[in-house]
């Protein structure tokens, strides 16, 4: 056996260093490493062999692309072709649509940790026009109030938490807190930056997706990322034009089911927003919407199925036969050597429970990091009211950012009737979308390790302790040890009598 290194990351400016030094050099591209390991079926050499031969002639390389990623169909040999991209200067709504797609890596500007300055996007689809002075007007007043804000929670939750803010190593998570509360009253045009790690079969999905959007700035995310990837492996990236397909637009699809139940497509309502209690109380939605029969059985079958060779159907069967107490027995069999930092076994995957949930975008921001799930976003609404932070309300603010917020969506509805696609850029962090969200019962595990542990943001804390809830009421076997880390071992205490 030989394991060999065949590359790896390297920064940027050291590629253009090397290529002042070595001006003729062409092959400092990921496309020969996956043209030689598109060889590999068919070519007995060992692979590192297969690298040299590709190196030694770059067109040759990118012509066997091609050919075997476009014309033969083997599309993931573009997956070993892999780009990090600094993405910088772009709003956190586009942010959400960067990062819809689930096949990359992410690293966003955290608006918990860093104190953020008056850095926001101007639409381009109001620029120039009467709406861009209203649009700055309303933003300027956002982040003041984000000041402002911070200014009153900082000393808020020093002395809310005086044992901790009493030891010098927890002032910057202290002053993290009031930062994580402050941020609710900033608009969806704040800029943010996101490190990406993504393969060339997925850049190449992704721009054409961006292409597609009714947003200018995303069409010009897209044209950019395009730019930055297209002369390094042009073998690569070729179908980024969207195609009718990715026009598709929900609202003219089914035009003739809204008009036959007399509905109206998504648009900015700013009914129900103004200064009163929000609707649903501060706690939004969180209902489990659908999960399979007998959910505890299939998982218990599979994982039995993994033992002996015998039809899935006569798993099924035995588990049915149980008794209860036979069942929780099976499961505290797989559980007993479980740790926090322990997964849960894959065959969980095998349920999937989809929930509803009506979430600001603080929270959606949080959310859409769980890649494996499949998430289905509605355009933001100011209709369904918006989040506010304990701590706000605490320190009196909570009527004025209620003001602030009720302006917001004045504004967005004014911009709306011109230019829809810009409207939800002046929305704020507390604004309200409502999700469709799909899992299986192993990401369940992961999300409540992660996110209802105490260290996670509040807001995301309280939405994934009532989904995992729910997902244990549903399913009370499988999710017996379904926990945030400082929770586990008081859960496994209770499970196994320790």
């Amino acid at each position: 056996m030989k394991v060999i290194l065949a590359g790896h990351n390297i920064d940027r400016d050291i590629i253009n260093e090397f290529h002042a030094l070595y001006p003729n050099r062409n092959d400092l591209t990921p496309e020969t490493i996956a043209a030689a390991y598109a060889r590999i079926s068919r070519n007995p050499a060992p692979i590192n062999e297969l690298r040299v031969i590709a190196r030694d002639d770059i067109e040759k390389a990118r012509l066997s692309n091609k050919n075997i990623v476009f014309e033969m169909g083997h599309s993931s040999i573009a997956e070993h072709a892999v780009f990090n991209i600094d993405i910088i200067g772009v709003s956190r709504l586009v942010a959400e649509e960067i990062e819809h797609s689930r096949l990359a890596s992410y690293t966003e500007k955290s608006q918990r940790y860093v104190l953020l300055s008056d850095d926001f996007v101007v639409p381009q689809e109001i620029r120039g026009t009467d709406l861009e002075e209203l649009f700055i007007r309303t933003v300027r007043r956002q982040n003041a109030f984000y000041h402002e804000l911070y200014e009153k929670l900082r000393p808020y939750v020093f002395d809310k938490n005086t044992e901790l803010a009493s030891k010098r190593a927890n002032k910057s998570m202290l002053e993290g807190w009031a930062k994580e509360d402050a941020r609710y009253c900033l608009p969806l045009a704040t800029e943010t930056q996101i490190g990406m790690t993504i393969n060339a079969r997925n850049i190449e999905t992704m721009i054409r997706r961006l292409a597609s959007s009714a947003s200018a700035e995303a069409v010009e995310a897209g044209r950019m990322l395009y730019d930055a990837v297209y002369d390094i492996a042009p073998s690569l990236v070729r179908y980024t034009e969207p195609t009718p397909y990715d026009r598709q637009r929900p609202e003219v699809l089914f035009e003739d089911v809204l008009a036959q139940y007399s509905l109206k497509p998504s648009r900015l309502r700013t009914t129900r927003t103004g200064r009163g209690k929000a609707p649903n109380g501060n706690a939004g939605l969180i209902r489990l919407l659908s999960v399979a029969p007998d959910a505890d059985d299939v998982i218990a079958a599979v994982m039995i199925a993994r033992a002996i060779s015998i039809p899935f159907a006569e798993c099924f069967a035995i588990v049915q036969r149980m008794k209860q107490s036979e069942k929780k027995n099976l499961f505290k069999k797989v559980f007993k050597e479980m740790k926090p930092h322990d997964s849960a076994p894959r065959e969980f995957e095998h349920v999937w429970l989809t929930f509803e949930l009506v979430v600001s975008a603080t929270c959606f921001a949080q959310l859409k990091r769980h890649r494996i799930a499949t998430i289905t976003a509605q355009p933001y609404d100011p209709a369904l009211g918006i989040t506010v932070p304990e701590s706000v309300t605490a320190v009196g603010m909570e009527p004025a950012l209620r003001d602030l917020c009720a302006e917001a969506a004045e504004t967005a509805e004014k911009i709306a009737k011109h230019a829809p696609a810009a409207a939800p850029y002046i929305l704020t962090n507390a604004h309200r979308r409502r999700v469709i969200m799909s899992l299986n019962a192993r990401e369940i595990y992961h999300m409540a390790r992660v996110r209802a542990d105490q260290s996670a943001q509040w807001d995301i804390r309280q939405t994934t302790v009532r989904m995992t809830e729910l997902a244990t009421k549903a399913m009370p076997l499988s999710m017996m040890l379904a926990a945030g880390k400082d929770e586990f071992n008081a859960r496994y205490g209770r499970v196994f009598g320790k």
